[in-house]
């Protein structure tokens, strides 16, 4: 029993889907390129931003080109409710990831920048 996806998702679902495919490749070459003696992650530890968390990396990659004019991240904070310093934890220094529900938040923004709208906080 498959579901349609509504109208009003299927930009941000094409944008999970290349997202995940971006991902994947990713995970790939890292895994291929990390050495046998990797450090198992903790279970039920919180996961960092890096080589572990591929899916985030390329959301990051994929929002950066949004970025670059002059108050876009301190637009972005307001709409996630952070202060504008953790964008620049989230997206330029990768010393933190938010919580589920801003990432899903930061996700459509990202594809309503894509297709040139304005998500307003």
């Amino acid at each position: 029993m498959s579901q349609k996806l509504p109208p009003q998702l299927k930009v941000q679902g094409a944008l999970a889907l290349a997202l995940f495919d971006a991902a994947t490749a990713t995970a790939r070459t890292v895994s291929r390129a990390m050495d046998s003696a990797r450090r198992p992650s903790g279970q039920g530890h919180t996961l960092r931003p890096g080589a572990q968390t591929p899916l985030w990396n390329e959301l990051v990659r994929f929002a950066a080109p949004h970025l670059k004019r002059r108050g876009t991240k301190t637009n972005l904070a307001r709409l996630l409710g952070v202060p504008r310093q953790r964008i620049q934890d989230y997206l330029k220094q990768h010393t933190s990831a938010p919580d589920a529900e801003r990432t899903l938040l930061l996700l459509c923004w990202v594809a309503a920048r894509a297709e040139g709208h304005e998500l307003l906080p």
